[in-house]
């Protein structure tokens, strides 16, 4: 979901809920067009159920056409995404992934147990497969747990220090804009003040346009956060995945996770400019 939204921000468009979101072949419309760099002969909007299976229809032939497969030969079909069904829409868009954005980081070695039951004439007949999701890998093609993994595993006694030497920065940063930090959980979470920070430390103008400033809905808040996330992907400045409904969840890891690249950076670049008489900063 962070991949899909992250793809369609500058449409505006938000997945909340893969089954929910994916079925009706709308939102696979927007997402193939960007990722193939194509446009599809289908209406924009289907209302009916009639015409949105015959939008999806019209979709997966494409994918399937872009993946060289033939439809025997697919994990999905017309049927199981209009339905709902999870696992089909997961195999749809690990296939998309893989073949648009091969460096997208995805667990590896994902199985799924699939249970099939069938009503037969002594009763109900049960059968019980596994379904690969992703491929297998070794564990040398894990990435290293990364510097907050560690502490908050190694040295939890040591996580109030890091935050405290974060809102510093981050306040230091901040205070020629009027706000300032004192819990990075809770003021982080709707994304305002992590977009002026970063559009702070960047030297660039985000218009009002592109974000919400006062965010009412967890929808808003979701859209601000992968905005950030986005733009420091932009800059090189997100080392790990991070999922931008943890940090609207307020998962301190996560937040400290996506601040630490802004603090270290700007914090270097801070010690590289400073000058043997001690001039301020």
């Amino acid at each position: 979901m962070e991949w899909i939204n992250a793809t369609l921000l500058p449409e505006h468009i938000v997945v909340r809920s893969l089954e929910e979101d994916m079925f009706d072949g709308l939102i696979l419309h927007h997402l193939f067009q960007k990722l193939a760099a194509l446009k599809l002969e289908a209406e924009d909007i289907a209302l009916t159920a009639a015409s949105q299976r015959h939008k999806l229809t019209v979709v997966l032939e494409a994918v399937n056409r872009s993946l060289q497969l033939e439809e025997r030969q697919a994990k999905w079909s017309v049927e199981t995404i209009f339905n709902k069904d999870l696992l089909s829409t997961l195999h749809l868009l690990v296939a998309l992934a893989k073949r648009f954005q091969p460096d997208l980081s995805l667990p590896t070695n994902v199985q799924v147990e699939v249970i099939t039951i069938e009503s037969t004439k002594s009763g109900l007949k049960s059968e019980k497969s596994m379904e690969q999701l992703t491929e297998c890998s070794t564990d040398k093609d894990q990435p290293p747990n990364d510097v907050f993994d560690e502490l908050f595993k190694l040295a939890p006694e040591k996580v109030n220090a890091v935050k405290e030497a974060i809102v510093n920065f981050v306040n230091q940063k901040l205070d020629c804009l009027g706000l300032s930090v004192q819990n990075l959980e809770t003021q982080f979470a709707d994304g305002v003040i992590l977009l002026l920070l970063i559009g702070q430390l960047e030297g660039f103008f985000l218009h009002l346009k592109e974000f919400y400033l006062t965010p009412n809905s967890p929808a808003e808040m979701l859209h601000n956060v992968t905005l950030a996330l986005e733009l420091l992907k932009e800059e090189g400045l997100l080392s790990c995945p991070v999922s931008p409904e943890d940090i609207v969840n307020k998962d301190a890891k996560s937040t400290l996770r996506v601040l630490y690249g802004l603090f270290c950076k700007h914090r270097q670049n801070a010690h590289r400019g400073a000058t043997p008489q001690g001039a301020p900063n």
